[in-house]
């Protein structure tokens, strides 16, 4: 756990003996390349910690699926939609990649929220800068040509060489083949 541990050290400064005491309540979770940690019409009851691999969280659209998120190393996630509301999610959640989880159930989170107030800080801040991502990536694709959103996105050469092309267009609002377009014009 020593991932999460300086994950968590690094977001809020806390008590070596009350993080110790809050480690206890996650749980490794190992998932195999292209399964599910959370399917569609399925209540979402976990928050998750990305040790080591990624996620690719997707929706159906006429029997689409489109990629809205990736989620890789040090990430926190879940579908909060689905915890606080009480509904089944509308994503799919599957692994990219071999993905190695810390999980904690929501109502554990909340329990910890009460008991340990730094808790409940790391806890809107892990939150809030997820927030402040999505409203960053929803700007660029709003505001952002096909082009310009490929070379925002290779400044994370590491999403690039780990996610599947298709996954990458999809995420990126094109076609496989435009992305192929793309990739051959900027090389």
């Amino acid at each position: 756990m020593t991932k999460l541990y300086d994950f968590i050290k690094s977001q809020i400064n806390i008590d070596e003996s009350e993080l110790e005491t809050i480690l206890l309540n996650f749980n490794e979770r190992k998932i195999k390349k292209d399964r599910f940690v959370l399917k569609h019409g399925h209540f979402a009851t976990d928050y998750y910690f990305i040790k080591s691999g990624g996620l690719r969280i997707n929706f159906d659209i006429n029997n689409n699926s489109k990629t809205a998120w990736i989620a890789l190393e040090n990430e926190f996630f879940t579908d909060l939609t689905s915890i606080k509301n009480k509904v089944p999610s509308r994503y799919n959640i599957q692994a990219i990649e071999d993905t190695i989880l810390f999980t904690i159930k929501s109502e554990t989170m909340e329990r910890l929220y009460k008991e340990y107030p730094i808790w409940q800080q790391f806890g809107r801040q892990i939150w809030e800068n997820a927030f402040l991502k999505a409203i960053d990536g929803l700007l660029n694709f709003q505001n952002m040509n096909a082009e310009e959103r490929y070379l925002t996105t290779m400044q994370q050469t590491e999403l690039l060489q780990r996610i599947p092309l298709k996954d990458l267009a999809d995420f990126l609002g094109i076609t496989p083949t435009s992305l192929s377009r793309l990739r051959k014009k900027i090389k």
